[in-house]
């Protein structure tokens, strides 16, 4: 499904196109850069996934084609043509670490070289273990300890330090995301961690660097990731998501999986309330019902379990279904919270997102069985976004733009081409848009 954005008010300098590659739903993104530095949508697409599972590719050529099908879409509605693509990844045992490094300074004033000599220092101490990174980026600097620093630049100090925050994956299961991209003739601009693209779009500065954890219910998987110190700090994966809902429900009534589907989506509930016990619900879809040569209106196929002759459930017991489900997911992720240090007096806010979010009454069920404050997190309105991806679904797939427009610093692109060893003859041009990237990149945190 294809959507048309807007024309643009302003002259596009640059554009930016994202893919994220879900287990439910592939979805493409073409996001303008104006001259004022604004962001405004070009176009989008969607289509059902297929050829993955759990954030894994597994079928090379049907992903390949999704892709493809849903990049197309979104240059149709942009009118706009894509060479390479941000791509989002939600599983390949994603794990986040914090690497902290420092250098003398003697107490004079900190310069652009002194900085670029400090990362290019955290270059080595990176150890990946055989695991590929994803990223390795600055968070905040220190100054003799002191930490807080969004740009040393000009000040005095002993020794300049810096916190690293470095995100990891498997190698395999992103080699094989980036192939299928690849086989929908697109490049791979990069390749970002879901929980980072999805808190690019959903957190707010201050969230993130007072504390909070940001919850991502995707179809196979749920990715429970905790920010503070303006970084992720922590994050756990839980094998269950939305799709486990579903699944659930079409057991339990004996109905076919996109039956199911649609019963969630229409009339399922994490709340329920006393007038759930009065209403019926209809299994059949219109869609599934008999045309000419049947009884109009009559559903094809058999009964559910404990449905009546016209194929309608008691919505009370539907909301049982996914109540119970979304019980176990609640309590894997109260587990995480605690693993990570993230529950009792330090307990803070909850951010739900991804599309199993978007069930009605999730965030009061969250709250109530985490006993935290929870809220909804959803991807900012840009100009030309159409409303339905304003909506945590689509909170990844606008981070991802987001992500790319704010062109973050990775300190493995510092001093490149260089052995490692600071090179003091380098341009001054060089160090300079180095410095305006850094201060860019720390805004978002401070």
């Amino acid at each position: 499904m294809a959507s048309r954005a807007v024309t643009a008010p302003r002259r596009v300098l640059r554009t930016h196109a994202a893919v994220n590659i879900g287990s439910f739903r592939i979805s493409a993104m073409i996001v303008g850069e104006t001259e004022s530095g604004e962001l405004q949508v070009l176009g989008s697409g969607h289509r059902a996934s297929a050829g993955v599972k759990r954030g894994y590719v597994t079928d090379m050529a049907a992903a390949a084609h999704a892709i493809r099908d849903a990049v197309e879409r979104a240059e149709k509605s942009a009118n706009t043509p894509v060479r390479s693509v941000w791509i989002a990844c939600a599983g390949a045992g994603l794990a986040s670490h914090v690497v902290a490094v420092d250098i003398e300074i003697g107490g004079r004033r900190i310069e652009d070289e002194d900085i670029e000599a400090l990362l290019v220092e955290a270059q080595d101490m990176i150890q990946p273990d055989g695991r590929k990174v994803l990223h390795a980026q600055p968070a905040h600097y220190t100054l003799d300890g002191a930490h807080g620093v969004a740009n040393p630049k000009g000040l005095h100090a002993e020794r300049l330090g810096v916190d690293i925050h470095v995100m990891l994956a498997d190698g395999a299961p992103v080699r094989n995301l980036t192939e299928a991209v690849q086989n929908a003739h697109l490049e791979v601009e990069g390749v970002v961690a879901a929980p980072l693209a999805a808190g690019h779009a959903c957190l707010t500065p201050e969230e993130r660097e007072l504390g909070v954890a940001l919850v991502e219910i995707g179809a196979d998987i749920t990715n429970v990731a905790v920010f503070a110190g303006g970084m992720l700090l922590g994050l756990h994966a839980i094998a269950m998501g939305s799709g486990s809902i579903t699944d659930a429900i079409a057991a339990n009534f004996g109905i076919r999986r996109s039956q199911a589907e649609r019963l969630k989506c229409v009339a399922g509930s994490a709340v329920a309330s006393p007038s759930d016990h009065r209403e019926l619900v209809p299994v059949t879809g219109p869609s599934e019902l008999g045309g000419e040569g049947s009884d109009s209106g009559q559903p094809v196929g058999p009964l559910a379990r404990g449905a009546d002759d016209k194929n309608r459930i008691v919505r009370a017991e539907l909301i049982a279904v996914v109540t119970q489900q979304l019980g176990v997911l609640t309590g894997e992720v109260g587990k995480a919270l605690k693993t990570m240090g993230f529950a009792g007096p330090r307990a803070g806010q909850v951010v739900l997102t991804g599309g199993g979010a978007e069930l009605a009454g999730m965030a009061d069920f969250m709250q109530s069985a985490l006993g935290q404050p929870v809220r909804l997190g959803r991807p900012p309105q840009l100009p030309g976004m159409p409303e339905a991806h304003h909506a945590p679904g689509f909170a990844t797939l606008a981070g991802l733009c987001l992500y790319a427009a704010d062109d973050p610093v990775d300190i493995r692109a510092v001093g490149s081409g260089r052995t490692g060893v600071y090179n003091p003859a380098a341009s001054k041009a060089g160090i300079m848009a180095l410095a305006s990237r850094l201060m860019r990149a720390m805004k978002e945190y401070f």
